[in-house]
């Protein structure tokens, strides 16, 4: 990151010695969002491109290097981006693109909810398209018209996913696992100890696709307006032409890309404005006409440039996103899955805490899991808030194990119905390497002295006294999480929690049948209700807690090395000299295979989480 800042940098002042080229004054206008609300005469249409991977935590809008650029966008900055165009009356209709978009299942839901909003407003929603998936039938159903090119397809086969099992990569090196758990369905060492699921972790993962699977037919159904018998024999049919598609209902129009614009410049009139930018915040802009133009872009770049922080009453959002960690954040040279530290968030969530003026909290929770030690932090934390002020959580794609054990500081708890949820239960275990080293020709010497010196080495299975002082300690760790689900839960459970925990594992629709969650909705629905119980104006002040750092606030801590803590949501650095061999890996698997290549992924995350905790709230690794 500095060598790249350093040449960003390098090349900006390069353009001082560049000729000056004239501009027109009309390329240095205002914001496309106030162009768009000055002149009545023309008609707007935003283009909402949807391109990679939608993320939780907001990042700021501000970099002067993003040339309209679509990448980087959070959840919650396209859902504000949506509900604007909705009430924007400029705004007669939108256009969406699904660019191989990486939409998580409950991410998904929300902003099938929210087309929907804009699609009852009365504002069209024209999608054009050359591929379609299964995965992007649930959203583009949602749109007024599909439009596909004539010689696209459609690849809408079903739900497909798998679990990884390495038990025998493990018996070939010589490598040994032992881990147990608390809990018949808590699977997540599975993959580690067997070469197949169990008979609990089979009909689990069975009755988690019949409710992802339901979900998903009920939503193409209601998208497209027909029954759902029809959306099944769409998708046991699998495979469509251009052509086939549209004489089977799923498609509307078969035309090529400048047909459709034509077609809505003949809908909406000549006057027609595609605005790619609609209700982005306007970057830092480099005017060349005159060397002063670069010297204001040189004092908007370097000054300080962070808001003072609000006063208006409202409501904050705090974003938990990735496996649970104790302790701060740290670099990572090989993988960048975010990593959600004890006090990192716990900073987060005292700041909201002590903030007057945010008189309301929605806890944003997207993690599996993962440390015992720092879900307790964590959960504490929450407990402080909602001694306070009101507390919401929202869950994402997961709120699993460690991921429900934070969602306990309060009695009200949002899950769309495809979150994944509960996995209430404890693992514990490790690794013996001896054989492995021996097969090597590389050979050690145990030195002992205490019966249970050796329950953290690597050497050997755990013995039987090792095996019971650990097996203690899990269990009373289950007993503490059963313990904060009752006590937040109280007469809302439909069953005895026995019954419940157990390391099952839940959709977020199942999880309201059985009394873990609420209510079902998204994030905007959370911050809705949170505004409610604080007595707020539903179209309050919402901010995230901390504040998401500006571009050169980035910049500079890297330069500097004193990032702020919150910047560095990454896995540690410890795990060892194999960690180069995962960079170089990773990527060639995900470009090979890219589903398996994630639950590898998954499965590498459990292992560091495992090995580095010893016991852990983390759910089993499963490819959807």
């Amino acid at each position: 990151m500095i060598r790249f800042a350093i040449v960003l940098l390098t090349q900006i002042s390069l353009l001082s010695t560049l000729p000056l080229p004239a501009q027109d004054s009309s390329s240095r206008t205002a914001t496309p969002e106030k162009t768009t609300r000055r002149t009545s005469s023309k008609v707007v249409v935003p283009v909402f491109r949807l391109s990679g991977a939608i993320s939780e935590k907001p990042v700021a809008d501000d970099n002067p290097f993003n040339f309209g650029g679509s990448g980087g966008e959070s959840l919650h900055q396209l859902l504000n981006r949506l509900n604007q165009a909705a009430h924007d009356d400029s705004v007669s209709g939108i256009v969406l693109q699904l660019n191989s978009a990486s939409i998580g299942r409950a991410q998904r839901q929300e902003l099938c909810r929210t087309l929907k909003s804009l699609r009852d407003s009365g504002k069209g929603i024209h999608l054009h398209t050359d591929v379609i998936s299964t995965e992007q039938l649930g959203i583009i159903s949602h749109a007024s018209e599909i439009s596909i090119v004539p010689t696209g397809y459609l690849f809408i086969t079903g739900m497909y996913g798998e679990q990884v099992f390495v038990r025998g990569l493990l018996d070939k090196i010589g490598v040994t696992p032992d881990y147990f758990t608390c809990g018949d369905y808590k699977s997540a060492a599975e993959m580690f100890m067997r070469k197949e699921p169990s008979a609990q972790s089979a009909e689990m993962t069975g009755w988690l696709y019949n409710g992802l699977y339901d979900e998903f037919i009920q939503e193409v159904a209601r998208g497209r307006g027909v029954p759902e018998d029809k959306v099944r024999s769409w998708i046991d049919t699998g495979v469509f032409t251009a052509d086939e598609a549209r004489a089977a209902g799923i498609v509307d129009v078969v035309e090529h890309r400048q047909t459709f614009e034509e077609r809505l410049r003949e809908k909406y009139g000549d006057a027609l404005k595609f605005d790619r930018k609609y209700g982005r915040k306007a970057s830092a802009q480099i005017d060349l006409s005159s060397p002063f133009g670069i010297m204001n872009f040189y004092a908007e770049l370097l000054a300080p440039s962070a808001p003072r922080r609000s006063t208006k009453p409202g409501v904050g959002i705090v974003y938990l996103e990735g496996p649970i960690m104790d302790g701060g954040s740290a670099s990572n040279p090989f993988l960048t899955e975010s990593v959600a530290y004890s006090d990192v968030i716990r900073k987060a969530l005292d700041e909201a805490a002590d903030d007057d003026a945010i008189k309301a909290v929605v806890f944003r929770v997207n993690s599996p899991g993962g440390s015992a030690v720092a879900s307790e932090v964590i959960l504490n934390a929450t407990q402080r808030i909602a001694a306070r002020k009101p507390l919401i959580v929202s869950m994402g794609n997961v709120a699993a194990s460690g991921g429900y054990y934070v969602a306990c500081g309060t009695d009200t708890i949002l899950a769309e119905p495809n979150t994944i949820t509960g996995s209430i239960g404890v693992v514990a275990g490790k690794f013996a390497t001896t054989e492995m080293w021996n097969s090597l020709g590389i050979t050690f010497s145990p030195i002992q002295r205490g019966k249970n010196a050796a329950m953290l080495s690597l050497a050997r299975v755990f013995s039987e006294s090792e095996r019971e002082a650990l097996q203690n300690y899990m269990n009373v760790t289950y007993e503490v999480f059963k313990g904060h689900v009752l006590n937040a839960r109280k007469d809302k459970l439909k069953k005895p929690i026995d019954d419940i925990a157990g390391g099952r594992v839940y959709t977020g629709r199942q999880a309201l049948d059985v009394g873990l969650v609420d209510q079902l909705g998204g994030l905007h629905d959370a911050v809705a209700l949170a505004a409610q119980k604080a007595g707020l104006d539903k179209d309050c002040d919402v901010r995230v807690v901390p504040r998401p750092q500006n571009f050169m606030e980035q910049l500079m801590g890297d330069l500097t090395g004193s990032k702020d803590d919150a910047a560095h949501l990454t896995l540690p650095t410890d795990i060892g000299g194999t960690g180069y061999a995962v960079q170089a890996i990773i990527p060639l698997l995900k470009q090979l295979d890219p589903s398996r290549a994630e639950l590898i992924r998954q499965a590498l995350t459990q292992l560091m989480i495992l090995q580095h905790e010893g016991v852990a709230l983390t759910m089993p690794a499963i490819a959807f």
